[in-house]
């Protein structure tokens, strides 16, 4: 990143230095929640079940914890993109006060994903660890995973900044998390593979990012072969990612420089 890009990304650094006990208990107790939840909850009915079979012989909870590591780093790169950037730029004006000083708008958008990609590491590293107290995967195996779902999460984050940019409203975002986040959240792989879906919803479930992330962290995490190429698959997300960062910039300066 370019200095002034820097010192945006301090500057949330700094306040998160201050703000951290906020969010540190979500970001242990989630994951507890989600794999104790569904992973020994309903795991322990899918294993009694068919389930193993369908899910290369392996326990659910195994199966489970790197999907959902993607898919939390998706709903953590969507809350970072979404609501602090509506409050910079309608209802705290920090963006205003930022571009007052000789940090422009590229500059304000590469601080701030790049603080979405910390903020994503600490997330992920934190669910490892969970994942590894749980017996889901070894330390060693998850922390290779945490690449992937940092990338699934990059590929949200500069489009759903470049969408917040465009609101002049709130509304705008619950029915992004309604109709956007969730539904990828429970039809991209996360939960059961797609193949147990209708038909007519691969080709949908294909173009999601989450799915492309679910997959390449599974294979980093469990050793299971993907669908693609993982090459194309990083490409797509990567393209995601750059699209998207691309698309923030432009949208943000049309917003905020008149």
């Amino acid at each position: 990143m370019a200095a002034p890009a820097v010192r945006y990304f301090e500057s949330r650094a700094l306040v998160y230095r201050r703000t951290w006990r906020g969010s540190a208990i979500s970001t242990f107790l989630n994951p507890v929640l989600y794999l104790a939840a569904m992973g020994l909850g309903l795991g322990t009915l899918v294993d009694r079940g068919t389930g193993t079979t369908t899910l290369e012989g392996m326990t659910y909870l195994v199966y489970l914890a790197p999907g959902l590591l993607a898919a939390t780093a998706m709903q953590t790169s969507a809350g970072e993109a979404s609501y602090p950037v509506m409050a910079g730029i309608k209802w705290v004006r920090t963006y205003e006060a930022t571009l007052a000083s000789p940090i422009g708008v590229r500059d304000l958008v590469l601080g701030h994903l790049g603080w979405v990609m910390a903020r994503l590491t600490l997330t992920s590293l934190a669910f490892v660890l969970v994942m590894a107290l749980f017996g889901a995967s070894s330390f060693g195996s998850g922390l290779l995973a945490v690449g992937p779902a940092v990338l699934t999460g990059m590929a949200f984050a500069g489009v759903i900044t470049a969408y917040t940019s465009r609101l002049q409203d709130p509304q705008g975002l619950a029915a992004l998390f309604r109709f956007g986040i969730v539904p990828m959240f429970l039809f991209s792989g996360t939960f059961f593979p797609i193949a147990e879906l209708p038909g007519w919803m691969h080709p949908v479930a294909y173009a999601t990012p989450l799915w492309h992330g679910v997959e390449l962290t599974r294979r980093v995490a469990l050793g299971l072969e993907t669908t693609i190429a993982p090459a194309l698959q990083v490409g797509y997300l990567l393209l995601w990612a750059g699209v998207g960062g691309w698309l923030a910039v432009r949208f943000l300066r049309e917003r905020m420089i008149s």
